[in-house]
């Protein structure tokens, strides 16, 4: 075997020195970072209980609604020795079907309205030289530092007033006006990332404001759209007390009151309450497992300028 020649007899390094030389700088390479494989693993390891303590209650829940009340006192954490698909035929005969029903139309008519006047409000302090423009924009942005629980008598008078009470109105406007400041910082942000330069060749080919707004920002602001819609679904889909106040009639009322029916002081069938509980989550799950890419863009392209 011919031996290896060193770099100070020829100039030459042989290909085995040199594994052996690139083994030796990785292998200080990573005695220099001891703790990058400790901090990943903890960061796992939060990540992991994290995850655990948000999707057991929901295991829990899904499991226990295929079981009658007895099995869920009885044998409140192992699976349903019967699976009981009967429960969600139940809860859905029972008024599910109505509640839901009313919380897709409130959900709907409060993530449109909101979604329209916010991008509207969100143009025209990116793109317009308003007087004052600055004072507006601390003016939505005050918005979300007051509480709504804080304001129930004022809004219950006002509603009253104006002929909303026990309507869908009354709980459209109200979610729309509290979810209106956070999506417009939103979007304002995310149309400070366009460039000028397309709005101003549209404007020399003859285009108008509200063209450049419908033909050039809307397509260009999927993600944070679909950010705005997702955000305002998860708060008006799941808001409780408005729900108890504004709406009275079971005509009316959104799945998140409407529920309050299954439960009874002294007999309460709670393999079905938690059937129509499981039903009134599945379209916020679906809604936010079809948006998620779009989600997560849209947070992060948002963030960009302030």
């Amino acid at each position: 075997m011919k031996p290896i020649e060193s770099q100070g007899d020829s100039g030459l390094v042989s290909p085995d020195a040199k594994m052996v030389k690139f083994a030796n700088i990785t292998l200080k390479s990573k005695k220099e970072k001891p703790g990058f494989s400790i901090a990943v693993g903890l960061i796992f390891l939060f990540l992991l209980l994290y995850f655990i303590s948000i999707a057991y209650p929901l295991f829990w829940m899904i499991v226990n609604s295929f079981k009658n009340t007895a099995a869920i006192y009885n044998d409140t954490w192992g699976l349903p020795k019967q699976w009981l698909f009967s429960n969600y035929i139940a809860a859905w005969e029972q008024g599910v079907s109505s509640y839901f029903v009313n919380s897709l139309i409130i959900t709907s008519g409060t993530c449109i309205l909101t979604v329209l006047l916010s991008s509207l409000c969100a143009y025209g302090l990116t793109r317009f030289q308003i007087k004052g423009g600055k004072f507006l924009l601390l003016f939505v942005s005050a918005g979300l530092m007051f509480s709504p629980q804080s304001s129930l008598i004022p809004l219950y008078e006002l509603i009253q007033k104006m002929g909303l009470f026990d309507t869908y109105w009354a709980l459209i406007l109200t979610f729309t006006a509290y979810r209106i400041p956070l999506t417009v910082l939103l979007i304002r942000s995310f149309f400070l990332s366009i460039p000028k330069e397309l709005e101003e060749s549209a404007y020399l080919d003859g285009a108008t404001s509200l063209n450049v707004f419908t033909k050039i920002f809307l397509p260009m602001s999927k993600p944070i759209l679909f950010t705005g819609v997702i955000l305002t679904a998860y708060y008006s889909w799941n808001e409780f007390l408005f729900s108890m106040l504004f709406i009275q009639t079971e005509k009316v009322k959104p799945i998140t009151s409407g529920l309050l029916v299954f439960k009874d002081a002294l007999n309460t069938n709670w393999g079905v309450l938690l059937a129509g509980l499981v039903i009134s989550a599945l379209p916020l799950i679906a809604i936010f497992l079809m948006m998620q890419k779009y989600f997560v863009r849209g947070l992060a392209e948002g963030s960009v300028k302030g």
